[in-house]
């Protein structure tokens, strides 16, 4: 109950997703760690850029996730920088996410990767693919949002 007041220190933020997908909603889950990839998540050695989530026999996995080998420890015990790794989410959100990704043909995505604590956090947002239509849309809105603080900053 107690570890909403945890401080939280992004490691890595997976721009690209939100100009690919368009994001319905975001979900937390802990991830399945060895102490390689922890060490060199701290170090900031991690590319979320082509990840994303699916689920399987009722369990959320995290596959394309680049954490790089950690430079201190030996080869054998290092670990494969894109293995799938286990999801820790409760299992009334995985049911409702089961459904949502069969039905509508959305995609989970990771969005942030983050330290709560003491603790690795990923930032998965449930999205639909954008068409090129809504990309450019989006890349014009920005440009126009730039374009009216300089006429503000000017005046």
């Amino acid at each position: 109950m107690g570890n909403d007041n945890k401080a939280i220190k992004i490691v890595s933020d997976n721009r690209k997703a939100r100009f690919l997908y368009e994001i319905l909603e975001t979900y937390e889950a802990g991830i399945e760690l060895v102490g390689t990839e922890v060490k060199s998540i701290r170090a900031g050695r991690v590319n979320l850029a082509d990840g994303y989530a699916f689920i399987k026999n009722g369990e959320a996995w995290l596959t394309n996730v680049h954490i790089s080998p950690y430079q201190g420890s030996s080869q054998y015990f290092n670990h494969d920088p894109k293995r799938t790794r286990k999801l820790l989410l409760h299992r009334k959100e995985i049911s409702q996410l089961i459904g949502k990704i069969e039905q509508k043909g959305l995609t989970l995505v990771p969005l942030k990767l983050y330290f709560k604590g003491s603790w690795v956090k990923v930032s998965l947002g449930l999205g639909r693919g954008k068409k090129l239509h809504d990309k450019r849309e989006t890349v014009k809105r920005r440009q126009d949002q730039r374009e009216m603080s300089r006429a503000m900053k000017r005046y």
